[in-house]
């Protein structure tokens, strides 16, 4: 079985700070991760609270924090995470491609969307429902769009996709916006943007491509339709954790508890990032979760 010092175990902001702290602190360290380094934010078409860069898109900020973590010669392999698990006292890790024992893991694998769950949403994945619209914005240059949700994400990528389509309408539960007050002010100064409030989508529905959305306010119980071409959903998120198999503990649905240092309930096994039970999920506090898990598995690995 391959033993190493330190597995971290997804690439997006959090992993990829745990691997540039751990490798200068000198740690045998691999990084495994599915797809492409970056994690979330390489669907992000803006991310302008990044300290020091006043604006940068989210997939050349993650080549950034790449380049910088294989500066210090951290090693990547791209393999799929299939359990995690204590054996005898040891951490193993199972991927697609074989075990790996490791002396300390970090818990890196962020979160996804979550889906809806409506008529018509996972039948029209592809052919007008989207979760991404930096992917797919283009698509619908000149169209009519719905986008669903009330936070920042939903908000900002409404502004996004105004550049593209000709009308945005935001489908919202409630009557004013959860997002921060200047990402909200932006989408009310668009005149493309549309807020609908106190409203939910009962359907998405079309002929082999998404031809509008049946909505329905909460209030009034009144039932209508928005004719759009494309309906993008921001209506949360879910930890990608299926993998961990209670060898942790968590809370509220997978979400990996930790104390400050970035510690879980079991020895040598470290969280960082999305994944975590946290109230705050941005691109400074995975970088802050990397660095502090990293120094923590150091400082374990040379107990």
């Amino acid at each position: 079985m391959e033993q190493r010092e330190l597995v971290i175990i997804g690439a997006g902001p959090a992993g990829l700070t745990a691997a540039l702290y751990a490798k200068r602190a000198g740690l045998d360290t691999l990084v495994l991760e599915k797809g492409k380094a970056g994690g979330q934010i390489l669907i992000t078409s803006e991310i302008e609270n990044w300290p020091g860069t006043i604006e940068s898109t989210g997939a050349d900020l993650a080549e950034n924090f790449r380049a910088h973590a294989e500066h210090f010669k951290a090693e990547f392999r791209t393999t799929t995470v299939r359990k995690l698990e204590v054996r005898d006292g040891k951490n193993i890790v199972t991927t697609s491609d074989g075990e790996i024992e490791a002396k300390a893991i970090i818990i890196a694998t962020g979160a996804s969307f979550r889906h809806l769950g409506c008529k018509g949403e996972k039948e029209f994945i592809g052919k007008g429902v989207s979760f991404c619209a930096v992917c797919d914005a283009n698509m619908f240059e000149e169209l009519d769009v719905a986008v669903i949700g009330g936070g920042n994400t939903a908000v900002e990528e409404a502004c996004y996709l105004s550049r593209f389509a000709e009308k945005v309408y935001i489908v919202h539960r409630r009557d004013e916006f959860r997002a921060d007050k200047v990402v909200a002010d932006r989408a009310a100064k668009n005149p493309k943007i549309i807020p609908v409030w106190d409203s939910v989508v009962d359907e998405i529905y079309g002929d082999g491509i998404v031809e509008g959305v049946r909505i329905k306010n909460v209030k009034t119980n009144e039932m209508s339709t928005l004719d759009v071409n494309g309906v993008f959903m921001f209506v949360g998120t879910v930890p990608n954790a299926a993998y961990i198999n209670d060898v942790v503990e968590s809370v509220n649905g997978n979400w990996i508890k930790a104390d400050c240092d970035m510690r879980t309930s079991t020895p040598g096994i470290f969280v960082a990032g999305d994944v975590r039970d946290t109230n705050l999920r941005q691109v400074v506090t995975a970088a802050a979760d990397g660095a502090r898990a990293a120094m923590s598995a150091y400082a374990y690995i040379n107990h």
